[in-house]
């Protein structure tokens, strides 16, 4: 793997260290608790890390969003896992969406949901906007919040399955206990390369982001895991368009269609 390619990633660590550093540390300061709650810790430097880069992974991931979202969320509830700052959002047809529903642990980015997701006529005054500050393995908590299991028709993830614990075990239970039958799972996330030359370095800087970045990992093989899931009546995935083989951040995306029962 090229040299140069190996090592890019050193400026976007240094670029994450810099936004964070200063506000975590004033953070610290005015309560100094926080050193015995590292958790919390990670999500105020993910909060500040995720505003220096989230509207540039939108812009660059706006072409495969486009094809996508808008076409194929749909429903009472569309479901967005680690949604962020919302920008999912903003590629919903609200003619098609009843109630865009959130789940984000990391509260410091709810004010920016409501500020995005209101962008395109979600609100919780309205009721088309549901924030749940779960994580993603909460499983009883969010079926409990959706008034029971099988209550979501679309089930989105945009690049935070690299983070959720337990992936497969997570996966499965919202696949089985949330996505209703029939149910549709969209996803587009960072994998692990089928390059090996390219995965060696995934998992050389994976343990190092995933402090940078709330436990994002750059070496989980999610789309495999999605695919070999005996749950779909219909599936299919594909790459990011013009994307190298040579890339940390190799990417995929994917639609899968609940069975039916």
């Amino acid at each position: 793997m090229n040299f140069t390619v190996s090592f890019d990633i050193v400026g976007q660590v240094k670029a994450a260290i810099q936004a964070a550093f200063l506000p975590t540390l004033i953070a610290l300061l005015r309560d100094p608790i926080l050193l015995i709650r590292p958790h919390e810790v990670l999500r105020i430097i993910m909060a500040h890390v995720w505003r220096l880069y989230a509207d540039a992974i939108d812009d660059n991931a706006r072409p495969t969003k486009e094809k996508l979202l808008p076409a194929n969320c749909y429903g009472v509830r569309v479901l967005h896992i680690g949604a962020g700052h919302g920008q999912t959002a903003l590629y919903l047809d609200p003619t098609k969406v009843t109630k865009y529903v959130t789940l984000e642990p990391n509260t410091l980015m709810h004010p920016k949901i409501r500020i995005t997701a209101a962008k395109n006529g979600f609100t919780e005054e309205t009721g088309t906007l549901l924030i749940l500050p779960y994580g993603a393995e909460k499983i009883s908590l969010i079926t409990s919040a959706l008034g029971g299991a099988h209550a979501v028709d679309t089930l989105v993830s945009i690049f935070s399955l690299c983070s959720i614990p337990d992936p497969e075990q997570t996966l499965t239970a919202f696949v089985n206990d949330v996505l209703k039958p029939g149910g549709t799972l969209l996803f587009y996330e960072h994998v692990l390369s089928p390059r090996e030359d390219v995965a060696r370095w995934q998992r050389f800087w994976t343990p190092v982001w995933v402090y940078i970045m709330d436990g994002c990992r750059m070496d989980r093989p999610t789309h495999l895991w999605i695919e070999n899931m005996d749950a779909w009546a219909e599936g299919s995935v594909w790459g990011k368009d013009d994307e190298p083989e040579e890339h940390l951040f190799w990417r995929r995306a994917g639609r899968f269609v609940k069975k039916d029962d």
